[in-house]
């Protein structure tokens, strides 16, 4: 039977709760390993670095397997230590070679695609859910699904320009909520118990984002910053760089969605 085991590891980035989850996927039947003495298989994915909590639990597995669910530097950092210390099968996104060996030092023994089943004893499967990232995807497996970057329990998750793609994070929610997994194991922070409530949240959260921006727009608001300014209602000063990637994120899916006229180059905004 599958489990999947949370391992929360500090890191020296500005991520939510100062941590990034590891997760130990365990894919081989335990109920007769100490007949044979053998270790249980899993799957290592997203170790952000080598981190005493991760070594606790990798040492008692057969990892056979590293992946991440994309190659922002807070995920990929243990890579390279545990594929050399595990001599495991390497795995990223196909068309996405050299993004990973640059983030991660390792070059790939594989790649994945949608719709990949990884050769384990129980069923693990890749999912597309760019949005976050151009290289995010999900790793589902028969108990749930682990989503990286795309959910949290708590709060929202970052989508910003020029990394991020607004469009493709509204359906990489919706894709979430229509699988129906059990859970979500999210990228920061704890289990999603509630995946389908919490999708429609994000999705409803990017949505009156997008409205206040259409609003401001309406308004006579022409470039990213005065638009950035009537966007938010609340002090964004120690955030705006964020903020205002985000702004441009949602204005390039309101390009592309053909609602506004945005110009990349000069971040001025017209109604069409």
């Amino acid at each position: 039977m599958t489990r999947v085991r949370r391992i929360p590891v500090g890191v020296d980035s500005q991520v939510p709760t100062g941590k990034t989850n590891a997760y130990v996927i365990i894919t081989s039947n335990e109920e007769h390993q100490g007949d044979t003495g053998s270790r249980p298989e899993a799957i290592l994915a997203d170790p952000p670095a080598q981190a005493p909590e991760i070594d606790m639990v990798v040492d008692k597995l057969t990892v056979s397997h590293i992946l991440v669910t994309h190659t922002h530097p807070d995920h990929v950092g243990g890579v390279s230590v545990y594929a050399d210390a595990t001599d495991a099968t390497v795995w990223c996104r196909h068309g996405r070679v050299q993004r990973f060996y640059e983030t991660t030092g390792v070059n790939p023994d594989q790649t994945f695609r949608e719709g990949t089943i990884l050769p384990v004893d129980e069923s693990v499967q890749i999912l597309d859910l760019p949005g976050h990232a151009p290289d995010h995807i999900g790793i589902e497996t028969k108990i749930g699904i682990l989503c990286g970057d795309i959910a949290r329990a708590n709060g929202s998750v970052a989508i910003t320009s020029p990394d991020g793609a607004m469009r493709a994070y509204f359906v990489a929610l919706r894709r979430l909520h229509a699988r129906q997994p059990a859970c979500l194991y999210p990228g920061h922070g704890e289990v999603i118990s509630n995946p389908r409530e919490t999708c429609m949240r994000l999705l409803m959260h990017r949505q009156e984002r997008e409205k206040n921006i259409l609003t401001a727009i309406t308004g006579n608001a022409t470039s990213v910053e005065t638009i950035l300014d009537q966007a938010y209602d609340k002090n964004i000063t120690s955030v705006r760089d964020l903020a205002r990637a985000t702004v441009v994120a949602h204005l390039e899916k309101l390009d592309a969605d053909g609602r506004i006229a945005f110009n990349r180059e000069t971040k001025m905004v017209r109604e069409i």
